[in-house]
């Protein structure tokens, strides 16, 4: 579980984020939504702890990452897998290499233990003999996946994903979405989804917080969030023809 109390930062006397306060639960997709500018990514940075909060605190499993040393901090993010927007593979490296990646930086396993942990990861993403492959002959959802892999080769206890559904057609994106939610489950770690995809947000979304100018405007479930009368979610969720299509349906 991570708690975040009271957060506020700001850069240069303008104020970002104003009080935050939320729990990001353990086991579950806990998704972070909102307009661009909402303060999405740096309330994200705060957790992670890429900027310092100027008030509030951050606590994985009741630690406060804003309090530790830079040692404190490096050993509790080996537990952190990262996810991000663009996949960020090496080009260079094989798939195997890239998943190989943080288990050669950060542990001391023998060779031995590592292949059996790639390939272990590799096949929960169901990529059962593309250890050879190039990041560049693979397609955009196969190296979400090998992402993923990658992400979770450390067996870390929290997972941060940003946009993983970016660049990627409707029905891939659901892969995706469910891969997400099924590890979450099946390794009961806390997830954190970054999102403005309301695909996603109906799809995985068990705990959901709404950022608008640097406020929790709003919190709830996929299911909450179709119902709320909450103008300024409402304007977000039914943005979209999809999402007003589907709210007629409903009807």
């Amino acid at each position: 579980m991570i708690q975040i109390n009271d957060i506020e930062k700001g850069f240069n006397g303008v104020e970002i984020l104003k009080g935050i306060s939320f729990e990001f639960q353990t086991g579950k997709t806990n998704l972070i939504i909102g307009q661009s500018g909402s303060g999405k990514s740096v309330l994200t940075k705060c957790i992670v702890a890429l900027h310092q909060v100027d008030k509030g605190e951050v606590l994985y499993d009741g630690r406060d990452i804003q309090a530790m040393s830079n040692k404190e901090r490096k050993e509790l993010r080996q537990e952190i897998g990262m996810l991000f927007q663009g996949s960020a593979l090496f080009d260079s490296m094989t798939v195997e290499e890239n998943v190989m990646f943080p288990l050669k930086m950060f542990t001391k396993m023998s060779k031995a233990e590592m292949q059996e942990r790639v390939n272990f990861c590799l096949n929960r993403v169901e990529l059962f003999d593309k250890n050879g492959l190039y990041p560049a002959e693979t397609s955009g959802g196969m190296q979400k996946r090998i992402a993923i892999a990658r992400a979770i080769a450390m067996n870390p206890k929290y997972l941060f994903c940003d946009e993983p559904n970016s660049g990627l057609d409707p029905k891939t994106a659901i892969v995706i979405d469910n891969l997400i939610k099924d590890i979450t489950e099946e390794f009961n770690m806390t997830t954190v989804v970054i999102t403005h995809d309301m695909n996603s947000v109906l799809e995985i979304g068990e705990n959901i917080m709404f950022l608008s100018q640097g406020l929790k405007a709003w919190e709830g479930t996929k299911e909450s969030i179709i119902t709320t009368d909450a103008k300024e979610v409402t304007e977000f969720v039914y943005a979209s023809k999809f999402m007003r299509d589907y709210k007629d349906r409903m009807m």
